[in-house]
């Protein structure tokens, strides 16, 4: 588990990117309305839990940077006998100081004085702010019906000579470079991936439910890591179902001659693992599925030899569909390398943490995430694909690979992936 003196060393590296005498903002979020009175499952901003390692809805980190002082302000809710009776136990002020290396630990209901205080410079111990940062991603809910964009709207009616900026793209780019604890979190991720993919192939039999061996997953993966849940929702699609990219609703009955794909993962402490794997249900490759399985598998390879610093997703990108077109143009199964696109519709690789797509808002705007070079401690997925709706074959393989210093490591490695040992593992079945 990450400790405090890394979220405080996270919080003074953002700082020292943010102007003098501005302040800001970070909320933890509230749960989002599901219907009528019932909430989504609440989910901690990835940014605010980033900074802090606090999990707990409604809190919020303020950092005030005045005179060459930074001063770092905690906001919990505090402890409500009725609702401790309903929800259960929130994050104590101890607590919350422990987490998180932040000494200062003030209520929650606060939060809005000292933030008019700051904003107007009435209070010489906060110190005055004309720039306040804001997290102002899509969405994010700090009320009922109050998103951190109303918020900032409303502050900027009160206060118009305060300069309201976005942390968010700062946020991403101090992300996107992974410390060795926050590996070591996506490596346990992975493992207990693993395991859940070990018990799920153990089911799989002609006549068995998508759902089953979705479930079946979720089950093993909970158990091993304390009941932290998906990384997102099961994708556990057979036959022609899997060539449907994200396929939604697993209902399908498994088949003698079909392929299994699963696109799944499991979180550890909010890192999660992202894996794709494609499984023969009869036990043995067969035919055409053997050939495009090996052809994808050959592509993933190719990205694996190729993923180094400098490179970037796009070139990863190209490189697949270069090798996809020379192939399957030679073998028949497209007629032309314009035909890619449609049995090829997604992209290689994206990146990985907290997010199992972890966003990135480069600063320059003119560029996108896959025109960046590559650079060690970014960890990228893998994952090319074929999907032929035609002859009910879809197959993706995806690993999650650690940019290094020479190239990268293929932090799934140990999940199979070749064709003699899946079918050994399976000829394993009872």
């Amino acid at each position: 588990m990450i400790k405090d003196t890394e979220y405080c060393a996270r919080r003074e590296k953002l700082s020292s990117l943010l102007e003098e005498d501005s302040a800001l903002l970070l909320f933890c979020g509230v749960a989002k309305n599901a219907t009528a009175d019932e909430t989504y499952p609440f989910e901690p901003n990835r940014n605010f839990y980033y900074c802090t390692g606090i999990n707990q809805e409604d809190a919020a980190l303020l950092i005030v940077k005045d005179g060459g002082i930074t001063q770092e302000y905690l906001f919990l809710p505090p402890d409500d006998p009725k609702k401790v009776k309903w929800y259960g136990k929130r994050v104590s002020y101890e607590e919350g100081r422990i987490l998180s290396g932040i000494q200062n630990v003030l209520p929650r209901s606060s939060l809005d004085a000292q933030l008019n205080a700051l904003l107007q410079g009435k209070i010489d111990t906060v110190g005055y702010s004309s720039v306040l940062y804001l997290d102002l991603e899509e969405e994010l809910k700090i009320g009922p019906s109050l998103s951190t964009r109303d918020f900032a709207s409303d502050l900027q009616a009160s206060y118009p000579d305060t300069r309201i900026l976005d942390v968010f793209p700062l946020m991403t780019e101090l992300r996107l470079r992974k410390s060795n604890k926050e590996i070591n979190e996506l490596k346990e991720a992975i493992r207990i991936t693993n395991s859940g993919i070990l018990s799920t192939i153990m089911k799989m039999r002609p006549g068995v439910k998508e759902y089953e061996l979705a479930d079946t997953f979720l089950h093993t993966i909970n158990d091993l890591s304390g009941y932290q849940g998906l990384s997102f929702n099961t994708i556990m699609a057979s036959g022609e179902n899997a060539t449907i990219l994200h396929y939604p609703n697993p209902q399908g009955c498994l088949s003698e001659g079909d392929l299994l794909l699963m696109d799944l993962g499991a979180r550890y402490h909010f890192y999660n693992g992202d894996i794709s794997r494609t499984f023969p249900v009869s036990g043995k490759f067969e035919g055409k599925a053997k050939e495009l399985y090996e052809i994808v598998l050959e592509a993933n390879k190719k990205v694996i030899a190729m993923a180094r610093p400098g490179v970037t997703i796009q070139d990863l990108q190209n490189m697949v569909v270069d090798f996809y077109g020379d192939v399957l143009v030679k073998k028949g199964y497209i007629a032309s390398k314009d035909h890619v696109i449609d049995v090829y519709f997604h992209n290689v690789s994206h990146f990985i943490g907290l997010n199992t797509h972890d966003p990135y808002v480069p600063l320059k705007k003119e560029i996108s995430y896959k025109q960046i070079p590559l650079e060690p401690g970014m960890v990228i997925s893998n994952e090319p694909g074929l999907y032929f709706a035609d002859l009910g074959i879809g197959i993706r393989i995806e690993d999650d690979l650690l940019i290094t210093d020479e190239g990268c490591e293929n932090l799934s490695a140990s999940i199979v992936k070749e064709v003699e040992d899946i079918e050994r593992l399976l000829a394993s079945r009872i």
